[in-house]
């Protein structure tokens, strides 16, 4: 019965994981640019999440309305994050962009740090917490409505970048730029979208962490980044399918992990994991090695 719950729980975190993971997967998969940033965009969606139920539920509107309120701020400032910081460097070695956005991230950190504090604050309850048994298995609602709300997002991901005119034109500049922009398409715009699709992932995987695990704090987005990301690396980054693979493979290890062996060496093992990615297959589960002409 341990070894079913831990599943159903590493699915649930795997979840959160990959919706993390996808925003990151995205981005890389238009600009290759890591996106380091990314994790403090689901604390930013946790603390607007966090002040603006309390507005709902004094106009008699359900809590879990306050996503919404998360998806537009996160994928605003994704969008003037990409403008201001990102979009001058384009051209820029990749080595900078990539301080760039760890300089982001650490901007956010503390500025948000100087105005919430460092204190930890609680999250309210957003869904219903039902308990569940099925065969004597116990699991919560909320571990259902992760679940569901990931997968979902996922297919809807998927069917959008297949099968929209926006969609075909982010397939178009991740996979020729310069190409894409003799075709008349606006890369500008597209990887504004693409920044504001990602950032809205963050906000909802911001919800449903917090709903899991109700504490916000301005360091929150630190170490649950860090995971998506090797998610990310995981499945194949710039893959939108190996994201949630990754994700949720990075979530059981991670339960099972800490079931059977120590919860402190929970982190070590999935930091472990991505070291051996990197040396037995860089390219990740369902990526494939790609010819560079020279």
């Amino acid at each position: 019965m341990l070894f079913i719950n831990q599943i159903i729980n590493g699915i649930q975190v795997g979840s959160i994981y990959a919706l993390v993971a996808l925003g990151y997967t995205m981005v890389y998969g238009i600009v290759k640019l890591i996106n380091f940033a990314h994790g403090d965009f689901i604390m930013v969606g946790a603390y607007v999440s966090l002040f603006s139920i309390p507005l709902l539920l004094g106009m008699g509107l359900p809590a879990w309305l306050c996503v919404i309120f998360a998806v537009v701020t996160c994928s605003l400032l994704g969008v003037v994050t990409e403008r201001v910081a990102y979009k001058p460097l384009r051209n820029s070695p990749r080595i900078t962009a990539l301080i760039t956005a760890i300089a982001v991230s650490l901007l956010l950190q503390n500025l948000f740090m100087l105005i919430f504090s460092s204190s930890p604050k609680p999250f309210p309850a957003v869904f219903d917490k039902n308990q569940f048994n099925l065969g004597g298995v116990q699991f919560s609602g909320v571990t259902v409505i992760t679940i569901v709300v990931s997968i979902v997002t996922m297919l809807a991901l998927q069917m959008f970048v297949k099968n929209t005119k926006t969609g075909k034109a982010m397939r178009a500049v991740s996979e020729d730029g310069g190409a894409s922009i003799l075709m008349g398409i606006n890369s500008n715009t597209t990887i504004s979208v693409t920044f504001a699709i990602g950032s809205g992932l963050a906000a909802i995987a911001a919800v449903m962490y917090c709903s899991a695990y109700p504490l916000v704090d301005p360091y929150m987005g630190s170490m649950l980044g860090l995971k998506a990301f090797i998610a990310a690396v995981l499945g194949g980054i710039g893959i939108i399918p190996g994201a949630m693979l990754g994700g949720f493979v990075i979530g059981l290890v991670e339960s099972m992990t800490k079931a059977y062996i120590s919860s402190q060496l929970a982190d070590a093992v999935v930091f472990g994991i991505l070291i051996i990615v990197l040396l037995v297959k860089p390219t990740g589960i369902l990526g494939k090695n790609v010819g560079e002409k020279v």
